[in-house]
């Protein structure tokens, strides 16, 4: 069976990682702190971890989404700022939920998992020997 490249895709295939990313976070930031587990003294590193590891799953779902014709810098960027915009959103929505606020150092987190996550994508792609286009 020959292997689907990404510009064969249906666009609904390809945007789908990215809604059901969007939803998780929504999900999660939409939960009030009493029923976010704790995890003692390495709290706060868990946590801004997951923030991290979450947008950095989310640009890469942007990536490889966003049309394959665009070039690997342009996908980066546009990426990257959706990324960025998605995170301003979720910590608005954030700041209503019980005993939750908004950080912008969050979205400072949030940022930086993303463009590393783009960046080691952007990388790969531009030099992958193999022969799928994405």
């Amino acid at each position: 069976m020959a292997r689907m490249k990404t510009r064969d895709m249906p666009l609904l295939l390809r945007w789908a990682p990215s809604v059901l990313i969007m939803g998780a976070i929504f999900f999660f930031s939409s939960l009030p702190a009493s029923q976010i587990p704790t995890f003692g003294e390495w709290d706060i590193l868990f946590k801004k971890a997951g923030h991290a590891t979450g947008y950095a799953l989310l640009g890469l779902a942007y990536y490889f989404a966003l049309p394959p014709r665009l070039s690997s810098g342009f996908r980066w960027i546009l990426a990257f700022f959706m990324a960025i915009l998605f995170a301003l959103s979720d910590e608005f929505h954030q700041s209503f939920v019980q005993d939750r606020s908004s950080s912008i150092i969050d979205v400072g987190i949030d940022a930086l998992g993303a463009a590393i996550a783009l960046t080691i994508a952007a990388f790969y792609s531009s030099n992958s020997n193999s022969n799928s286009s994405m």
